[in-house]
């Protein structure tokens, strides 16, 4: 049995799912939350390379691929990753569409290993509405590394669904998941969920329901060698978070990475801005030894390769230094904890802190436009 992907393209509609299922035998949606490493495992299995930020909201529509295994092909399809179902975000109405539609032959909800009782809010949510459901448990190497231990034989039983460990930035931990994919679809293994919630009950009487329930089986899968493996994250979160010191820390940084990019920029862009200006000078002489005449000169020098020079030579640097910045606070896990510090903030406007981030990325045009025209 052998793993083959390939790519069909990103982000495109509903009906072009449809038209793609038709294709293959097998239509697989993948659910989870925010920052759980759901496209890690999406690349992994298509072979496709979305960016994996971790901030919510990061895919805001259905994003597809196929891979094949054992003779099958099976569509697999990037939902929204979202903390709930009963909420109305965007990211929350597409990926609750998508799983109320019944498109696809199975979801599989992937969970973060060290952080099991949050994220199991969803798959049950998940396993109220299909019972098509395989829970898959990413990032292993981080629940290790904290001393988390996950008796998986006993979730699958408590929950009524095949449950599979991965680790899927080693992609050859992959290879039980494409496995237990393959079993259930082809009906090996036959899911059924044992989490059932009173279509009678409020919306607040069923949250608190599965909030006790993601906590009983938790207790009953996990088994911690040391109590406090987070409490470096929690005092960390004391203070990045606060009231107090929360939104000054914040503007240090966002301030310190713009000036570093607009400073840093300065000096590779006048390199770049020579070296097109000098390779300008070559041109104009090749054209006129050419005999060229003056609207093609006009056209290509003037037009084209000006145009192209000043973007790059305006535009690359800074791209090349805030770009990687970023990165790095989103490895850190800066970046969910700048958009809890603004959602507030932005709720006055109707909005979301999510917004922040990219109100931060869209300043880049902004500070280019000030410094060079």
């Amino acid at each position: 049995m052998g793993l083959t992907s390939k790519s069909t393209g990103t982000k495109i509609l509903d009906e072009d799912i449809f038209k793609n299922s038709k294709t293959s035998d097998f239509t697989i949606g993948l659910a989870g939350n925010p920052n759980v490493g759901k496209s890690t495992v999406f690349n992994g299995l298509t072979g496709m390379h979305q960016h994996t930020g971790n901030w919510p909201g990061k895919t805001v529509s259905n994003a597809v691929g196929t891979y094949s295994y054992s003779n099958k092909t099976f569509l697999l399809v990037d939902i929204p990753g979202t903390y709930s179902l009963m909420s109305d975000s965007e990211e929350e109405e597409i990926a609750r569409n998508y799983i109320c539609s019944g498109k696809s032959d199975l979801t599989v909800v992937v969970l973060d290993a060290t952080s099991i009782e949050r994220n199991l809010n969803l798959a049950f949510q998940i396993m109220d509405i299909t019972p098509n459901v395989l829970i898959c448990v990413n990032l292993l190497d981080e629940a290790k590394k904290k001393g988390i231990h996950i008796d998986f034989e006993l979730f699958s039983e408590l929950l009524g669904v095949p449950v599979v460990g991965v680790t899927a930035r080693k992609k050859h931990t992959l290879n039980k998941l494409t496995q237990a994919i393959y079993d259930v679809c082809n009906g090996k293994i036959k899911p059924s969920p044992k989490i059932h919630f009173s279509k009678q009950t409020s919306k607040s009487n069923t949250v608190s329901e599965i909030l006790k329930k993601s906590e009983e089986i938790c207790q009953k899968v996990c088994t911690y060698q040391k109590q406090d493996y987070n409490e470096r994250d929690r005092k960390i979160d004391k203070v990045l978070t606060s009231k107090l010191f929360g939104i000054p820390i914040m503007l240090l940084f966002l301030g310190l990475i713009f000036w570093l990019t607009i400073e840093g920029a300065n000096y590779p862009s006048q390199l770049l801005a020579k070296m097109f200006s000098a390779l300008q000078n070559q041109l104009y002489s090749l054209f006129e030894w050419l005999h060229a005449p003056d609207f093609l000169t006009g056209i290509l020098i003037d037009g084209m390769y000006r145009t192209l020079a000043w973007v790059v030579s305006v535009m690359l640097p800074p791209m090349a230094i805030f770009f990687p910045l970023f990165t790095f606070l989103e490895d850190l896990g800066y970046l969910p904890r700048i958009a809890f510090n603004l959602d507030n903030c932005f709720k006055r406007c109707c909005a979301s802190g999510k917004q922040a981030l990219t109100m931060c990325m869209g300043f880049g045009c902004n500070a280019c436009r000030c410094r060079w025209m």
